[in-house]
């Protein structure tokens, strides 16, 4: 006997007005794709194209009534150019061994984690996790997802978390040890994947979102040429 069959229609869902984690004295509204729905590689590209990010197996994009300051990013890896900078980060990261792993729990990912979370965020939120607050944020069973290791040797340094989407990849999530903050692992995660992308023959890196007045999402901005989401459209960005 089967089960029911899926909804015809994906419904979204949107929450209570909450407290903003990104500007201060600013109040947001976040909206998620029903979760019961059945989702693939191809619904979360789609979700992907308009804005929506994953987070564990939700999909959500900001809704937020009186402020569009979150802006989705996506980079045409084909056009890319790195910056001075960023070809100098790329050059002081070539000797790292990179292994691209099917997702699942790993115990030196999740202790990495806790390192970088604990060390980089202390207290915002994420600096108490337990490795089912790390499947639930980072993992998902419906996603194509990708671990990224870079090693030093034999040592972890840092994992990128990586979904693959039809045309694209994900940029989800990237942890790395907070002691090798000079080799600038956050930047070469990027460019990994920038070039991966590449590679493959994909159009886009989705970044997720760039935020006007928040420094530590502004880094997004850097990788040029970009796009934005405006309005319910893309539009390419003045090169800096």
């Amino acid at each position: 006997m089967s089960g029911p069959s899926p909804p015809d229609r994906l419904l979204l869902y949107a929450t209570p007005a909450h407290e903003c984690s990104y500007l201060p004295r600013r109040e947001a509204v976040t909206l998620f794709a029903d979760p019961e729905y059945p989702k693939d590689a191809w619904l979360q590209g789609a979700l992907t194209e308009q804005g929506f990010r994953r987070s564990g197996r939700h999909m959500y994009r900001p809704r937020c009534p009186r402020c569009t300051a979150c802006e989705a990013v996506r980079v045409p890896v084909g056009e890319f150019r790195p910056s001075r900078s960023q070809r100098r980060t790329w050059a002081r990261n070539r000797g790292l061994t990179v292994r691209v792993r099917p997702q699942g729990f790993e115990t030196e990912h999740y202790e990495l984690y806790v390192r970088y979370v604990t060390g980089r965020h202390p207290g915002g939120g994420m600096d108490d996790p337990s490795p089912e607050k790390y499947r639930d944020f980072l993992l998902c069973d419906w996603s194509d997802t990708r671990l990224v290791e870079f090693r030093d040797g034999r040592r972890l340094l840092a994992v990128a978390v990586s979904d693959r989407l039809p045309g694209a990849l994900s940029a989800v999530y990237t942890f790395f040890d907070p002691a090798q903050v000079q080799r600038g692992l956050g930047v070469h995660a990027v460019l990994w994947q920038i070039d991966a992308a590449r590679r493959a023959g994909l159009d886009w890196l989705y970044m997720g979102y760039v935020i006007e007045g928040c420094r530590k999402m502004a880094y997004k901005g850097c990788y040029r040429p970009q796009e934005r989401l405006r309005g319910g459209r893309w539009t390419r960005m003045a090169d800096c």
